[in-house]
């Protein structure tokens, strides 16, 4: 029997995870609740002009839209049989949303989330599986410093550091420290959501500003690659990174051009590409639906990866990485890529899910 799922948004990334769980082997959407204009209409009359994935208004079409601000609605879902947990896609101020997000697990409705509103809260797990899924195991203590029976709150880091944080830790588990990075990310128009950026901004151009970006890019990576000291967590002290982020017109898939300084090991570039080409850190007997074959998938071409021809490897969960060569300035340079929607968001937010259930702390 499938787990009951709710869906806070109907916006890209709400309408990504419908389309990542139409089909889903252990979640069923019987939930949908998104902003006052839609609440009370049917999911198909609520994004009518705006539906951006083939096949959700058939499939989820008749779900009558809760006002997401409601969170009894939520509740009474809950103890109807309906929504056993919620992942949240919602765009709303991040002081309101953190509220908001908190009263739902304090109802006893688990939030596996999109947004960033609680990245930096000190209980919170930010988790790309691959990397740090020890870090969903300070949930007991999170419900516990806070007072919430049933309830939790994860979240899934920016979508920007998607393309190279898999990659780095990779080299760091290898046994390499990692002291600096210089990243270049050369975003597609979809992670400004919908209506996104004008037309008339991005074709023929390149937009080098994404609020908040940088300072993501930036300081997300060490509370991800930190530890869990007393409850709370504890971010690591390097990689230093410098982010330059970038709108480019692309439709969906974030680029990354990074250069790495090591300490005083440093890997050769076969070295490198083996690291890459046989890491693991899932256990492949888990079976979780959305996990990746292969996490990284390393390319030899010259000009690979390319977002069109690279950003769906996988289910759209692998990261791709190419030009891996020698740097003038650190040690070595890298372009990695990631699809932004599925494994920077949705995607992203579905396997930690599966995670989650397969730690007991869903259904």
């Amino acid at each position: 029997m499938k787990i009951p799922v709710g869906i806070l948004g109907a916006g890209m990334v709400g309408q990504q995870y419908m389309a990542l769980l139409k089909n889903h082997p252990w979640f069923e959407v019987r939930y949908i609740a998104a902003s006052p204009r839609s609440a009370g209409k049917k999911f198909s009359e609520a994004v009518a002009g705006r539906c951006h994935f083939g096949g959700i208004a058939e499939v989820f079409g008749n779900i009558i839209v809760a006002d997401a601000n409601d969170v009894s609605k939520a509740a009474a879902a809950s103890k109807a049989g309906d929504c056993a947990f919620v992942f949240c896609g919602l765009e709303m101020p991040n002081d309101e949303l953190k509220i908001l997000e908190a009263s739902y697990a304090a109802a006893g409705i688990p939030v596996i989330s999109n947004a960033s509103a609680h990245r930096w809260t000190a209980d919170v797990p930010v988790v790309v599986a691959e990397v740090n899924h020890s870090h969903l195991d300070i949930i007991p203590a999170q419900r516990k410093a806070h007072g919430w029976d049933k309830g939790f709150i994860t979240v899934k880091p920016n979508c920007s550091i998607q393309s190279y944080t898999t990659p780095v830790y990779a080299l760091m588990q290898a046994g390499y420290e990692v002291k600096r990075l210089i990243v270049t990310t050369l975003q597609a128009v979809s992670g400004a959501g919908y209506p996104g950026v004008p037309s008339l901004d991005i074709i023929d151009n390149i937009v080098p500003y994404i609020g908040g970006e940088e300072e993501k890019s930036e300081t997300e990576p060490l509370k991800i690659l930190g530890s869990i000291e007393n409850g709370v967590f504890k971010k690591a002290d390097q990689p230093k990174i410098s982010a330059h982020c970038n709108r480019v017109p692309v439709t969906d898939g974030h680029t990354a051009c990074v250069s790495i300084e090591f300490g005083a090991q440093k890997p050769s570039i076969a070295e490198i590409k083996k690291i890459w080409t046989e890491f693991r850190s899932l256990p492949q007997e888990l079976e979780l639906p959305m996990a990746p074959v292969r996490p990284i998938i390393v390319r030899d071409e010259t000009d690979r990866p390319q977002p069109r021809k690279d950003r769906d490897a996988d289910k759209g969960m692998a990261v791709t990485v190419g030009r891996i060569r020698p740097c003038n300035v650190f040690d070595i340079r890298f372009t990695g890529l990631s699809h932004n929607t599925i494994r920077g968001a949705a995607g992203g937010g579905v396997l930690n899910a599966e995670l989650l259930k397969h730690k007991g702390y869903l259904g």
